[in-house]
C-alpha cells in the first residue's frame, strides 16, 4: 500500500525486452536501501524489485505484458524520469490517501494552464472503465496523490503547487501526454455497491 507522496524521481537507465515483458533498470537515491522482493511504486504502478546494484545506485523491476497494456510504462525509454514511492511502513503517516499501486486506466492530458505560481492540469479518461472523480476528492496521477478541483463525467482538473511540480515528473507532462490514473478506492467500492444493489 502507498500514500501517493512521491519520495524521489528515478531515472530509467535501461529498458530490456523479455518476450512480452520489459525489464527496467532504475537509478534512484534510495536504491541502496532496497532489497529484492520489495514493492516500489513507479508512476503509480506497484512493481517488485528483482535486483539491487549498490555500486551504481540502481535496481531492476519487470513489468509484464498486461501491465504494459494498461499503463504508460510501455512508453518509458532510457533517460526518462519516473515517480518513485516505497510501500508505506506500518508505523508510517498517511500524508496522501490510500493508494494500492493498481492503475485503473490511462488518462490523457488535455490542457496545462500556468495559474500565477501554480499549474492547473486537466486530464481526460474513459468513464466506462469505472472511473469516478468528485470535487475535493482524491486522485492518483502517475503515482501522485492529488485533490480534484474540477470534476466532469470524463475529465478532471488538479492544481499543482511549485514543490510538487519541481519534485515529480508532472513537470514533463504536456498536452497529449499519457498518465497513469488510480481512482480513489473508497469511491470505487461505493460505486460497485450501488451498481450491484440497483442492477
Amino acid at each position: 500500500m502507498f500514500t501517493g507522496i512521491i519520495e524521489t524521481l528515478g531515472r530509467v537507465v535501461s529498458v530490456e525486452a523479455l518476450q512480452g515483458n520489459l525489464r527496467f533498470k532504475i537509478e534512484a537515491s534510495f536504491a541502496n536501501e532496497l532489497r529484492p522482493d520489495e514493492s516500489v511504486s513507479h508512476n503509480g504502478v506497484c512493481l517488485t524489485v528483482t535486483n539491487v546494484n549498490r555500486q551504481d545506485n540502481t535496481f531492476d523491476v519487470t513489468a509484464i505484458e498486461e501491465t504494459l497494456n494498461k499503463t504508460n510504462l510501455g512508453t518509458l525509454k532510457q533517460g526518462d524520469f519516473v515517480n518513485l514511492e516505497r510501500a508505506m511502513p506500518a508505523s508510517g503517516r498517511f500524508d496522501g490517501h490510500v493508494v494500492q499501486g493498481h492503475v485503473d486506466q490511462i488518462g490523457i492530458c488535455q490542457e496545462v494552464v500556468n495559474s500565477n505560481g501554480s499549474w492547473v492540469f486537466t486530464f481526460e479518461f474513459d468513464p466506462s472503465k469505472n472511473g469516478i472523480v468528485v470535487e475535493k476528492g482524491s486522485i492518483c496521477v502517475n503515482g501522485i496523490s492529488l485533490t480534484v478541483v474540477n470534476a466532469g463525467k470524463n475529465s478532471f482538473s488538479v492544481a499543482i503547487i511549485p514543490y510538487t511540480y519541481e519534485h515529480t515528473n508532472i513537470k514533463f507532462v504536456e498536452k497529449g501526454t499519457i498518465v497513469n490514473l488510480e481512482f480513489d478506492i473508497l469511491g470505487k467500492y461505493i460505486q460497485k455497491i450501488l451498481a450491484d444493489r440497483f442492477s
